[in-house]
């Protein structure tokens, strides 16, 4: 009898045992993911920040534009002089959080270059009483202007951002290129540039709205599947102990 229970035991931890291996083994390949992750954040991080700090280059000239690719150019810091075309300003709605205190507007307006060409500028965040630009009638800057900015790909959008619907001007991504449709802009960048912040008269639109704060908590997560990857060998080796 007491062969028998012996040779039981056994046989009875080796499923739990083989399942815990597998188990263990799948958090703690989850764990070394986060961590390459965290690897691959920190390294964006750094870039964004060395773009965005460095002194303001050239706009890369028009017959660039085609061949330029985001991971080149996002975030690079340029300078540009043209004129506003502000007529045709483009609202982008942002909910209060981030960068942006209280829910309004990203202002775009297209920038005509002495080339000819279009660049749509986001000139920074108005709130929703400033919706009109009658209501900041110095804000609409004319003549010549200097801009210096960052460089900033098409927005992506989700399963929960609203459809854009440029015919009565209800915009929810800052995607350059179905703005400069829908104004008959052309040849217009397909890219756009966020406006450093400057002096503005009227206060409006306050320019500098980029968010420049990423979450990073990839280490935090690693740190848990490894925490479950313990304590699921942990919690074996006291169903091991109990049935010993």
């Amino acid at each position: 009898m007491t062969r028998t229970l012996t040779k039981e035991r056994p046989a009875r931890l080796l499923w739990p045992a083989i399942a815990t291996l597998l188990g263990c083994a799948f958090l703690t390949a989850l764990g070394v993911w986060q961590l390459h992750r965290l690897a691959w954040k920190e390294g964006l991080i750094a870039q964004i920040e060395t773009r965005a700090k460095a002194p303001p280059s050239a706009l890369p000239p028009e017959s660039q534009w085609a061949q330029l690719r985001p991971d080149d150019y996002e975030y690079r810091h340029v300078e540009l002089t043209g004129v506003f075309d502000n007529g045709k300003e483009a609202l982008i709605f942002r909910p209060a959080g981030g960068a942006a205190r209280q829910p309004g507007y990203l202002v775009l307006t297209p920038l005509r270059l002495d080339s000819g060409a279009y660049v749509i500028v986001n000139r920074g965040f108005a709130p929703l009483d400033r919706k009109d630009p009658g209501s900041r009638p110095q804000g609409q800057v004319e003549g010549e202007t200097h801009i210096t900015g960052l460089m900033r790909q098409p927005e992506s959008r989700n399963l929960f951002t609203p459809a854009d619907d440029p015919e009565t001007g209800a915009y929810f991504t800052r995607d350059p290129a179905l703005i400069a449709a829908h104004f008959g802009l052309s040849p217009a960048a397909p890219f756009s540039i966020d406006a450093d912040a400057a002096p503005i008269p009227g206060g409006w639109p306050q320019g500098g709205a980029t968010e420049l704060v990423f979450p990073n908590n990839h280490l935090s997560y690693a740190l848990t599947w490894f925490g479950l990857a313990f304590a699921l060998v942990a919690v074996f080796v006291v169903f091991a102990w109990q049935n010993r």
